[in-house]
């Protein structure tokens, strides 16, 4: 006996009825609404993230440098746009979301607060504190002690790049002293400290951040009882990277300096280093020593 062929449009309107009458479709639907609405928060952070990251950049960069009026006019301009980026998502990055999306959003918060320390450290020759820090970032976004940590480990380098800078151009080692064994430019990370900025330069500084550094405990915890300080967790593994980079930052400031002790009475008054080029000579050559890595 042949088969009967329904009708598609009753076969249809069938699953349509028993559909629209299904209890868990508004439930669903909800699910599918709040879905949506986390991904589209996601891309908005990871994208100021982003934005966050190449505007800080950019104020390192112009701070390497000399500092004339039009420079300070761009700095200020970039700050206001980070400013603008932090507001744009302030609203998504409050209560639970603050840690739901902090893997998103750390990226720009960390190369931030780089560049704010950075600034700071050279107006105040002082290291910021994370009241400062915390402060400083616009809109009430939250800045945590790990994105603290590891921004402040990111200002090392530049501090390097810094000293760097300034021994190849001038000669001698930046600070607020000059004097024959370089003295100068210091930071007060602890308030019991026994030189004062005035007799402290930036390599003093290099070196006892490094110390600080070092004693951090990022052990990882393999046992069940007690816990190391970050123990397994994501900062001790972001230090564990950023540990030898630091040191190696501050072995090179170490090694600009002894050159300049050992063979600073052989050069003339008034020396300042030549690089060569495919060009040929660059008297100076600042521009070319600021990149130095």
């Amino acid at each position: 006996m042949a088969g009967i062929k329904r009708p598609i449009d009753s076969n249809t309107s069938k699953m349509s009825d028993s559909t629209s009458s299904s209890p868990y479709l508004p439930m669903f639907e909800h699910f599918r609404k709040e879905i949506d609405e986390h991904h589209d928060r996601r891309e908005r952070i990871i994208k100021a993230s982003r934005d966050l990251t190449a505007q800080s950049k950019k104020i390192v960069r112009h701070l390497n440098s000399t500092l004339p009026k039009d420079v300070t006019t761009d700095i200020t301009t970039r700050k206001q746009e980070i400013s603008n980026l932090f507001f744009s998502i302030s609203q998504d990055v409050q209560g639970s979301n603050a840690w739901r999306y902090q893997r998103q959003i750390s990226p720009g918060i960390q190369e931030y607060i780089e560049a704010l320390s950075f600034e700071h450290y050279l107006v105040h020759q002082t290291l910021i504190t994370p009241r400062e820090a915390s402060h400083g970032i616009p809109g009430h976004v939250r800045l945590t002690e790990d994105d603290y940590v590891l921004g402040i480990f990111d200002l090392v380098g530049e501090m390097m790049r810094f000293g760097i800078t300034q021994i190849a151009t001038l000669g001698f080692l930046p600070g607020g002293a000059r004097s024959s064994d370089g003295g100068g430019m210091g930071m007060n990370i602890r308030p019991d400290s026994s030189k004062t900025p005035q007799q402290r330069d930036i390599l003093t500084d290099l070196r006892m951040l490094r110390s600080h550094f070092e004693s951090l405990n990022t052990r990882t915890n393999t046992g069940g009882g007690g816990g190391n300080a970050g123990g397994g967790q994501g900062l001790a593994r972001e230090i564990e990277k950023k540990m030898e980079v630091m040191k190696t930052s501050v072995e090179k400031v170490e090694n600009a300096v002894y050159g300049i002790i050992l063979r600073g009475r052989e050069r003339p008054k008034g020396w300042i280093p030549t690089l060569m080029t495919d060009e040929g000579v660059v008297p100076g050559g600042r521009e070319m020593v600021e990149n130095y890595q």
